[in-house]
C-alpha cells in the first residue's frame, strides 16, 4: 500500500520576505539622530506602482524595487484556495502544490480541523485529515477489523483487504507477505502448509504431488513413479496391463505372465485386437491356428487333434 495522492503536510509561506518595514537611514531622518540639522534630501525613494513617496510609510521590498502596502497586496498577493478572497501582507500564507489558503481556510473538508500541522490527504479537490479520509475513503483489515490507514503495507485479495502482518497461513500461523498462496473455503495456506495438509501423496514414493500425475486404481502416482514392475518402463500413455495390482507393460507382462502360442510360441497378450483359440491345455493366435498339413484357418471349423498337431477333416480323412 501507499500514500493516497496528495498526502503530506502544508508547506508554511516566509513571510518573513514581506514583512513591512521601514529603512533605517528614514529612521535615523526622523529620529534626528546624526542627521544634519539643515540641509535637503535629494535621493528619490517611492513605491515602485503608484510612485508615491514611501517617507515614513511601512513598504516591501521586491527584487524590482520597494513597493507600498496597497500596491504589494493588489499585484502580488495571492487569491485564497478556499475563500476566494486575497492573502493581504499581513496574514499567514499556507500553500500546497499550486493553491495558497489564509492559515484559517486551510481545513478539513469534512470535519473543519485546521489541517496548518496536521498530516492531510488531498481527494480531489478536497482536504481530508487522516481520520476522515480513514472513516471516508479507507477499508478495513478483514482479520482485525482495523482500518488500514494511508501509507501502511496492505494485501488485497478478491476484494477483501488486510494489513501485510494479519495476512497470516490458516496452518502455520505465519505471515504469507508476498508468496504464492492456496485458498480453501474461508482460510488461506502457503504452498508448503497446503500441500502438507491436503495435496495427495504419490503410492509408490509417497511424496506430495504438486502438478500432472496419473491415476492407477483410483490412486495418484507421479508419472516418473508409475513404471512397469518388470524393466521400470515410464507407462504414462502406454498401454499397460497389471498383475497381483502391480502395473506391466505389453511386452514384460507377455514374457512373464501370458499364455504361449502353440504354433508360433509367442506370448498370447490378447491387446491390439489379437483373439485366440483354446483347446485342452494349448493355445493359439487365432492367424495361427491352422491345419498342420494345408495349412487352412481351422477357426470356427470342425478339427481332428493328431498327437501335437491339429488336422482339417479332409487332411486326417488321408491318414
Amino acid at each position: 500500500g501507499s500514500l493516497p495522492s496528495g498526502g503530506g503536510r502544508a508547506v508554511r509561506g516566509h513571510l518573513g520576505q514581506r514583512k513591512p518595514m521601514l529603512t533605517q537611514h528614514l529612521r535615523c531622518l526622523l529620529a534626528g539622530e546624526g542627521a544634519p540639522q539643515t540641509g535637503t534630501m535629494t535621493e528619490c525613494f517611492d513605491c515602485d506602482n503608484c510612485k508615491e513617496s514611501l517617507y515614513g510609510r511601512k513598504y516591501i521590498q521586491m527584487d524590482n524595487g520597494p513597493y507600498c502596502i496597497p500596491c504589494y497586496d493588489a499585484h502580488f498577493a495571492n487569491t485564497c484556495d478556499e475563500c476566494k478572497e486575497l492573502i493581504g501582507h499581513d496574514c499567514r500564507e499556507l500553500y500546497y502544490e499550486d493553491r495558497h489558503y489564509h492559515e484559517h481556510c486551510f481545513r478539513c473538508f469534512r470535519c473543519d480541523r485546521s489541517l496548518a500541522d496536521e498530516p492531510f490527504t488531498c481527494q480531489g479537490e478536497e482536504l481530508l485529515c487522516n481520520d476522515c479520509y480513514c472513516s471516508e475513503f479507507s477499508s478495513k483489515c478483514i482479520a482485525c477489523e482495523k482500518t488500514v490507514m494511508p501509507g501502511s503495507r496492505k494485501l488485497e485479495y478478491n476484494g477483501q483487504t488486510w494489513h501485510e502482518h494479519c495476512f497470516i497461513c490458516s496452518s502455520c500461523q505465519q505471515p504469507i507477505g508476498s508468496r504464492s498462496f492456496i485458498p480453501d473455503n474461508k482460510d488461506y495456506y502457503c504452498v508448503p502448509c497446503y500441500e502438507s495438509k491436503f495435496a495427495p501423496r504419490c503410492t509408490r514414493c509417497k511424496k506430495t504431488l504438486t502438478k500432472g500425475g496419473v491415476t492407477y486404481r483410483d490412486e495418484p502416482w507421479h508419472k516418473e513413479c508409475f513404471v512397469c514392475m518388470g524393466c521400470k518402463t515410464p507407462l504414462a500413455g502406454q498401454q499397460f496391463t497389471s498383475q497381483d495390482d502391480n502395473p506391466y507393460c505389453i511386452k514384460c507382462f507377455g514374457n512373464l505372465y501370458a499364455k504361449k502360442c502353440s504354433a508360433c510360441t509367442k506370448p498370447i497378450t490378447g491387446f491390439g485386437g489379437g483373439k485366440y483359440v483354446s483347446f485342452e491345455d494349448r493355445h493359439w493366435h487365432h492367424n495361427c491356428f491352422n491345419c498342420a498339413r494345408c495349412n487352412t484357418s481351422l477357426v470356427g471349423k470342425g478339427f481332428i487333434p493328431d498327437n501335437d498337431e491339429i488336422l482339417c477333416r479332409d487332411c486326417s480323412s488321408d491318414l
